[in-house]
C-alpha cells in the first residue's frame, strides 16, 4: 500500500517517525485497563495536537507509535508532548497504583526514547533514485 502524500499551500509532504518509549525502570505497567487508557491518552493528544497517529502498539513496559507529522513538529517536539501529557494524564487516573512504583516523583516514562524517520520506500529505494538523477 502507497501512503498519499500530504499538503499545505507550500508544500508536499509524507513524513513519519517510529518513536519507542520504554516505562521507567522498565516498569511492567503496559497491562490491562492502565494499557488501554495509555492508549486512547495518545491518541487523544495526537488529535488535540494536530498529528496523526498511524499505529500504535504496546508491549508490557515500553510503546511503539508510527506517527505521520506536518514539517513545522519536530521529532523532540513530537516525543516531549506525547511523554509529557501522557504521564500527567495517566496520573490523574492511576496515581494510587502508580504512587507504588514511582514514590519519589510523578513519573512514567524513561527520560530518552527511539526515534527512525520512514516513509514509504526503504533507504536503499531512495539512495538509488538520489544516484539516477542528473
Amino acid at each position: 500500500m502507497i501512503d498519499e502524500y500530504n499538503h499545505n499551500r507550500r508544500s508536499k509532504y509524507l513524513i513519519k517517525l517510529h518513536f519507542v518509549f520504554a516505562v521507567k525502570y522498565r516498569k511492567r505497567l503496559l497491562t490491562e485497563s492502565l494499557n488501554d487508557d495509555m492508549l486512547q491518552i495518545m491518541s487523544e493528544i495526537a488529535k488535540q495536537k494536530g498529528f496523526k497517529i498511524d499505529t500504535i502498539q504496546s508491549d508490557v513496559d515500553h510503546l511503539h507509535v508510527l506517527v505521520d507529522i506536518s514539517p513545522s513538529f519536530s521529532a523532540f517536539e513530537m516525543a516531549h508532548q506525547l511523554k509529557q501529557i501522557s504521564t500527567y494524564r495517566i496520573y490523574k487516573k492511576y496515581r494510587i497504583e502508580l504512587k507504588k512504583h514511582f514514590w519519589k516523583e510523578n513519573t512514567f516514562w524513561s527520560d530518552g526514547y527511539f526515534v527512525c524517520s520512514t516513509g514509504n520506500a526503504s533507504t536503499e529505494t531512495i539512495r538509488k533514485y538520489i544516484e539516477t538523477q542528473g
